[in-house]
This record gives C-alpha cells, sequence and structure tokens, in this order.
C-alpha cells in the first residue's frame, strides 16, 4: 500500500471509529437521559455512570477503549506501526471531538488505555496499574488518569520502545487538557473522591 495512501486511511478510519459516541448511543438505547445534560456533560464512562445505570457504563467503558484499540491494531497489521500510532491517536482525538457532537466528546481516559493496548500491550496493562494503585491509595479517578498519564513516557523509555515516546507525551498532554477543571479542583482540594465499587 501506497504509504500517503496508507496514512491517510488510518487517520480517517481512525478519527471516524474513535467518534463514535457510545456513551450516548447505549444510554438513549437503554431509555436513559441525554448524558451530555447530566453530571459533566461528556459522553465518557463514569458520566454515564451518573445515569444509575452500571451496566451500560461498563459497557460504554469497553468500546470507548476498543475505539483506541482496534484502529491501531488493525493499521499497524495492514499497513505497519506508523500507520498504526497515527490511527490511534486519531482514534483518540476523535473521541474527545466527535464531528457528529459539535466536537464536544469524552476525557479520553478509557481510549488512550486502549490506544496503548493496540501500540504495545505491557503499556495498557502497567497504565491500568498504575491508575489502580492511585485510586485506591487517594480514591480520585481524576488524580489516578493524571498519575498513570504522567509516568506513562517513562514506562515507554524503560520498555524501550523509544518510537512511542512522542505518542505517549501527545496522550498525556491531552488528558491533562481533558482534566483542567479536574486539576483545578485538585488544587483546592475540592475534587470528590470516588467509591471504587462504582467505578472501573
Amino acid at each position: 500500500m501506497n504509504a500517503a495512501l496508507a496514512l491517510s486511511l488510518a487517520l480517517a478510519f481512525g478519527y471516524l471509529f474513535g467518534s463514535i459516541p457510545f456513551g450516548l448511543l447505549l444510554t438513549r438505547a437503554a431509555g436513559g437521559p441525554d448524558v451530555r445534560t447530566i453530571g459533566s456533560g461528556n459522553i465518557g464512562a463514569t458520566n454515564v455512570l451518573r445515569t444509575g445505570n452500571r451496566k451500560v457504563a461498563a459497557l460504554t467503558l469497553l468500546l470507548d477503549a476498543l475505539k483506541g484499540t482496534a484502529p491501531a491494531l488493525a493499521m499497524t497489521w495492514l499497513a505497519g506501526p506508523n500507520a498504526g500510532i497515527l490511527a490511534g491517536l486519531a482514534a483518540f482525538f476523535g473521541h474527545l471531538f466527535p464531528l457528529w457532537l459539535g466536537f464536544k466528546g469524552g476525557k479520553g481516559v478509557a481510549t488512550n488505555i486502549g490506544v496503548l493496548f493496540g501500540l504495545h500491550w505491557p503499556l495498557g496493562l502497567i497504565f491500568l496499574a498504575v491508575w489502580l494503585a492511585v485510586a485506591v491509595a487517594f480514591r480520585m479517578s481524576s488524580l489516578a488518569a493524571l498519575s498513570a498519564s504522567l509516568l506513562t513516557p517513562l514506562w515507554v523509555f524503560l520498555l524501550g520502545r523509544t518510537d512511542l515516546l512522542l505518542p505517549a507525551v501527545i496522550l498525556g498532554i491531552a488528558i491533562f487538557l481533558t482534566h483542567r477543571a479536574n486539576i483545578a479542583r485538585l488544587l483546592t482540594g475540592e475534587e470528590p473522591k470516588i467509591s471504587l465499587s462504582k467505578q472501573l
């Protein structure tokens, strides 16, 4: 496959797949409210959980992660690692900025994890391990996500996958940007704590 065509396909496929608003679609299918009108207003699993439907929230979490994994794996298989990286990043930003919802999507944590699994599965496992450790210790989902994102470039370096260093940095910066409000609350001590039985 021509390199330019492969990268264009990776970009388009990744973005379109990543922009599928599973949280919104599943909640509506289950007879729930428009998730954009409750809680944080985003379409991710955490906000879907605020509808009270844990099964829909869990399915949203899984599908949002697969939005990152599937394009990365598919394009790596079809056109090589560079196409896989581009597809994974495009899927991540498709989740954050879906065309169909006026470019207002989720915060990207689940899709970030999915991308990491698709590009190099040990990174996905390490991210989850750090997330769980921080979440258990401090009972703050946002702090767990921020901590795991901050440390991901270090694990990339230690695992010898320097080809993934720039993607990891891009994903981490984006996670910090989508969590700006959470960071402000963390700094003022106003960030709400979570019940781990109700979270990932």
